[in-house]
């Protein structure tokens, strides 16, 4: 295995991989081979990468797997021979299940935390999986199952206290950037801020109400806090939520309206 490669994980490859496989169909081929493995060197190595380095690496790799000589490299196929396999076992979930919105991973996180813990234990993150694998209709005997709850668990637990929170289920579930983090709210006009707020109320709004709750309400407050405390707890971001909601919402339904969070972020939303 080239040293280049020893760094890493699932999340790179699959940025690098995802910026060469752009129709992904979970394979590439062609130039696009050239370009890849150049791509890969470049960022990984700090070797100088030339013309006949590349080749080496691409006729290396391609004399593994290319088994029907037909010029493709597949994704999981690479992924077997470069990733250690704890990282490898990540790529099957990052590829088919990524979130971009954390009104969706908080469901999740709510569903499975049966116990209102703040944590995720084994038997719970043993749900989850099973859930997972039906749902991309993947036969996963009892046995197989309990041997990927407990190697999850063995990469995520970090303090081995059996559980894991809400930023090791993020990891996990490769939740994409903050959705916050595109706006500038103090740093625009006040027609700009009408317009962000529209586009940050109408993310957040999945049910398409009117009105943030629940999951909506924790998503929100997910990305807001992030902002500042990426690594937030689940207890915390209960404890802020509380806080949120005495302070927006007025009428006391629970729910934090439109016109609500308009008051709490001091912008007037657009009428209509």
């Amino acid at each position: 295995m080239d040293s280049a490669f020893d760094n890493l994980d699932a999340a790179g490859f699959l940025e690098i991989w995802q910026h060469f496989d752009a129709d992904d169909n979970g394979y590439i081929e062609g130039n696009e081979l050239d370009d890849f493995f150049r791509h890969m060197m470049k960022r990984l190595g700090p070797e100088n990468v030339t013309d006949e380095r590349v080749q080496k690496l691409k006729q290396r790799f391609m004399s593994a797997y290319d088994v029907t000589a037909d010029g493709k490299l597949q994704i999981q196929e690479l992924a077997n021979m470069i990733l250690p396999e704890d990282e490898n076992f990540l790529l099957v979930f990052r590829r088919e299940a990524p979130l971009d919105n954390s009104v969706d991973f908080m469901k999740i996180w709510r569903k499975y935390d049966v116990d209102c813990s703040g944590y995720i234990s084994a038997l719970e993150l043993k749900a989850f999986l099973k859930d997972l694998f039906q749902k991309h209709l993947k036969e996963v005997s009892s046995d197989k199952l309990d041997e990927y709850t407990d190697a999850m668990m063995k990469i995520f637990d970090k303090n081995k206290d059996g559980c894991l929170d809400l930023n090791d289920l993020a990891r996990i579930l490769a939740l994409q950037e903050n959705f916050l983090l595109q706006f500038q709210m103090d740093a625009c006009s006040k027609e700009e801020r009408k317009k962000d707020f529209e586009k940050i109320f109408d993310h957040y709004d999945v049910s398409k109400t009117g009105a943030l709750e629940g999951p909506e309400v924790d998503g929100f407050v997910k990305d807001m806090m992030g902002l500042v405390r990426p690594n937030l707890t689940s207890p915390e971001l209960d404890k802020l939520k509380g806080i949120l909601l005495r302070h927006c919402d007025v009428n006391k339904d629970g729910k934090i309206q439109k016109n609500e969070l308009s008051l709490c972020l001091g912008v007037k939303p657009k009428l209509g």
